[in-house]
């Protein structure tokens, strides 16, 4: 079990999964610059996260940015949305609610549904840290995309689940030995907002670009 003082932000483990640099650059050096992509997703979650929104749609209760973490996992954050359906057979007692409801975590993302696991993880994370939260168990969750305006459910397996921990693990490893990987670069550098600040000029440039540049100098 991880101490509060220990937790890391649950949505890094999209970051980290993406790329363990850009998570540590973000998390352990305190670096960000945002650009188009980020800034949108960014209006997207303030308003998924406005917390004062609170809706009654028949049997099913929505909250908006509900906090939750993980004494187990040493991770806290923010679900988007969480949607409470009432199931008094199946579900689980919550007292603020008054009856037994069954959580289901929705993710939003700016665009379209991405052939990585990135997104998946991040949402088994919001998973794991409800059912310790509330001691039920939850099968599956959506990925709400911006560009379909669509839902992707997600089932929640075995298999996604130990990825999910053993990513959260790594990440502890790599925070408490204050760690950031080296350069690795890959095409997907060039939509990253954090570019400038991780690759060095030099690597930017094309080979004859870079030794004509330091021919002229020299002259």
């Amino acid at each position: 079990m991880y101490s509060e003082d220990e937790y890391l932000q649950l949505s890094g483990i999209q970051h980290f999964a993406f790329c363990r640099r850009q998570w540590a650059l973000i998390h352990i050096e305190q670096q960000w610059e945002e650009n188009f992509r980020t800034a949108d997703g960014r209006l997207m979650h303030e308003r998924a996260h406005d917390s004062s929104l609170k809706e009654h749609r028949g049997n099913i209760i929505i909250a908006r940015g509900m906090r939750v973490s993980s004494a187990e996992y040493g991770i806290s954050g923010e679900c988007d949305v969480v949607e409470f359906h009432r199931d008094e057979q199946n579900g689980v007692f919550i007292r603020t609610l008054g009856g037994k409801y069954l959580p289901v975590p929705i993710e939003y993302k700016r665009g379209s549904e991405k052939e990585t696991d990135c997104d998946k993880l991040q949402l088994c994370a919001q998973v794991m840290c409800l059912e310790e939260m509330l001691c039920c168990e939850i099968n599956s969750g959506y990925i709400y995309y911006g560009e379909p305006k669509k839902r992707s459910a997600v089932e929640m397996t075995g298999e996604l689940r130990k990825s999910t921990a053993a990513l959260l693990r790594e990440m502890h490893e790599l925070y408490d030995r204050r760690y950031t990987p080296k350069v690795r670069r890959t095409k997907s550098c060039n939509a990253c907002s954090l570019s400038n600040i991780c690759l060095p000029s030099s690597e930017k440039l094309s080979a004859a670009h870079y030794i004509n540049e330091m021919l002229e100098n020299d002259l």
